[in-house]
């Protein structure tokens, strides 16, 4: 779709530039298209065209930005989730921690009041 929108802004620029140089040079180049005169309606069939080609263009804009908008969306979602279970990952590992802190602690109460000698060199 972005490949599109930049083929329809292209044409919408190729479009109106040709017809500027067309209404600015059209004393010189009359006889060329087998136009003798400009016409209000000639002049209000140009801008209709423009219009019409301006009004794809922006939708094919507004679709490609909601396309975009959609996969950020999704990106972010999964990223959140991603995050949301690696913090249920290390709550647990700090929870084992802990309770293997509490159980040594235990079993250190429970053998014997004195604690055993170290020796310093």
């Amino acid at each position: 779709m972005k490949k599109f929108n930049s083929i329809m802004q292209l044409l919408l620029a190729l479009f109106f530039a040709l017809s500027l140089v067309y209404f600015l040079a059209f004393e010189s180049i009359k006889g060329v298209f087998g136009v003798s005169e400009l016409y209000s309606g000639t002049v209000v069939t140009f801008l209709l065209v423009g219009l019409i080609l301006f009004l794809a263009t922006w939708g094919t804009g507004s679709m490609a930005m909601k396309s975009l908008e959609s996969n950020l969306s999704k990106k972010e979602l999964e990223k959140n989730e991603l995050k949301a279970k690696l913090y249920d990952l290390e709550q647990a590992l700090k929870l084992k921690n802990i309770d293997r802190k509490i159980d040594q602690s235990e079993d250190d109460k429970e053998s014997s009041v004195i604690k055993p000698r170290q020796n310093f060199k």
